[in-house]
Order: C-alpha cells, then structure tokens, then sequence
C-alpha cells in the first residue's frame, strides 16, 4: 500500500504546472471535447505507469537490499530537481490531423517518456515488492493532475501559485531522496 501512495502523490506532485499540463491545456482548448481528452489522458497515464512497473519488476530481483533503495533514492531526486525547473510549453500538437483522443494519447504517452512521473514509478516499482501498485499510484496520480487542467482550463493553473508548489515538493522531494540515498549508502 505504500507504494500505491507514494506513487501517487509522487505523479501528482511532478505533474503540477508540468509541460503535460500544458499541453493537455492546449488540447482542450483546441479540440473542446473533455470526455476524448480525458480518455487519452487515461490510456497514456495507464501505458506509461505499466511500463514502468513492469520495468521495476524486472529490474527489483537483481539488485540487492541497497541497491534498489538507492535507485528509489536516484527517482526521487531527479523528480525533485526537475520541479525546480520552469516547464516550457511544448509543442501543441496542431499538425496531428489524428482527433482529440489519439492525439491526447499518443502525444501524452511520447511526452511522458523520461519524464520524473515516470522514473518516479519506475524507482517505487524497483524498491517495493508491489510494482502493480506503484503503477496503479502513478497512472492516478497523473490522471489526478491532468483532468482539473481539462475540465477548468486555465482557470486551475491561474489560480494555484505553481512556482510555490514546485519549488516547496522539489526541496521536500530533494531531502527526502537524500536522506534514502545516504541510508541506502550505510551514511545515515
């Protein structure tokens, strides 16, 4: 269960004025068809976070005790550091002449790749012995910051003091992977 939650809170954290935000933002605006944004949102979320459990699953069994904190650890400071980064709007997709859930789908699913939601699940699925609930933690966690950006439009990221959130969850996030790397290294 604590892969679950922290997987979850993890994602929603990451995703907070996000490029994903954004972009799902500005395939709301274009295609004004909530229920088909919102189901790519879904079907991208879900692949992405199984992926990346199936990958932690893989890789748990051969690393040791240590070792695997310390790539819980990695995910959880790459997530933090990049939340002190200012995200730039990317590409809006208007060339995509696929229709609103395809191009919320695939053009999710591609932007989620590397991107700290994703290393985050990865990094719980490898640590914990639950990897099916670290995905399930992360696709809502995801799917849990994309639908208000849908559903109120700018209005949410207008409202919520986003460079406040993101630098609070980054240095929370930054000391709380190095207190479980330098555990995982015998420092602490």
């Amino acid at each position: 269960m604590d892969a679950l939650l922290i997987a979850l809170l993890g994602c929603v954290l990451g995703e907070i004025g996000d490029k994903s935000q954004l972009l799902v933002l500005a395939l709301a605006t274009r295609y004004d068809r909530n229920g088909a944004v919102i189901a790519g949102i879904v079907v991208a979320a879900t692949a992405n976070a199984i992926i990346s459990a199936f990958a932690g699953a893989w890789i748990g069994p051969m690393l040791g005790a240590d070792a695997r904190l310390l790539f819980m650890a990695l995910s959880v400071i790459f997530l933090g550091a990049g939340l002190f980064w200012p995200a730039s709007a990317p590409d809006p997709l208007s060339g995509w002449p696929t229709g609103a859930f395809l191009t919320t789908a695939l053009g999710l699913f591609i932007l989620g790749f590397g991107d700290g939601p994703q290393f985050l699940i990865l990094g719980i699925a490898t640590r914990t012995a639950d990897p099916m609930l670290a995905g399930i933690g992360g696709a809502l966690g995801v799917i849990a910051a994309l639908v208000p950006v849908v559903l109120l439009r700018a209005r949410i990221l207008a409202a919520l003091p986003l460079r406040a959130i993101r630098w609070t969850g980054g240095a929370l996030l930054l000391l709380a992977g190095a207190g479980m790397a330098l555990s995982a290294t015998g420092l602490l």
